[in-house]
């Protein structure tokens, strides 16, 4: 599939930054938008219509949302093969429509550990939903989207506006890119851990 509508999204991100500015293309474009936590108040705040996650899913935010997107209903919507009649089948008996769209930054790892921060907190910047979604579009990037950063949004506006949805060149950048980030974010946690562990930071804990 080379061109793909943009007609339902979903949006959860740690930095804000243009996330307005893109919220309020994709309302404008008619696209459905379904958010978590903070995003969805900034996004709602706004003015921007937008549903949460766990008013979709029906399964509340848990943990100090630890537990938020780790969910059937998110997962099927973004890994269904809509090429696949098998897939198609699944996701309707279960009442689950399918996303065109990810956009999701993950928790500032990076940043967090170059502050000095306590292992706690280390270990609590340590992103899982964002990863797990990260990894689901860009495997499904033949019929999914996946933006990983505000630097990508004028990007992805100007192909909305210009195809009304994303080319499948498009999809494969963006796809190597999450990989990449997604390589790069796993190879920073275990570098950090190994040295915690050369150094006894673990007792720290």
């Amino acid at each position: 599939m080379t061109k793909k509508k943009i007609t339902r999204a979903l949006v959860s991100v740690y930095d804000k930054n243009r996330l307005l500015e893109l919220g309020q293309c994709l309302a404008d474009a008619g696209v459905e938008i379904l958010s978590t936590g903070s995003t969805a108040k900034t996004l709602a705040g706004a003015g921007i219509a937008v549903t949460e996650v766990s008013s979709y899913t029906g399964f509340p935010e848990i943990m100090g949302g630890r537990v938020k997107t780790l969910h059937p209903k998110i997962h099927s919507g973004i890994l269904a093969d809509q090429n696949n009649p098998e897939h198609l089948k699944a996701i309707a008996d279960l009442d689950i429509a399918p996303f065109d769209l990810v956009v999701i930054n993950l928790y500032p790892f990076a940043s967090t550990i170059a502050s000095g921060a306590h292992f706690a907190e280390c270990i609590e910047q340590i992103d899982i939903g964002g990863p797990s979604m990260l990894r689901s579009t860009a495997k499904n990037h033949a019929f999914t989207t996946i933006v990983t950063g505000p630097d990508q949004y004028e990007e992805i506006k100007a192909c909305i506006e210009e195809h009304g949805g994303t080319t499948l060149a498009l999809r494969k950048k963006f796809a190597a890119r999450a990989f990449a980030l997604s390589a790069s974010y796993d190879s920073a946690i275990a570098t950090w851990f190994a040295k915690q562990l050369e150094e006894g930071g673990e007792s720290s804990s």
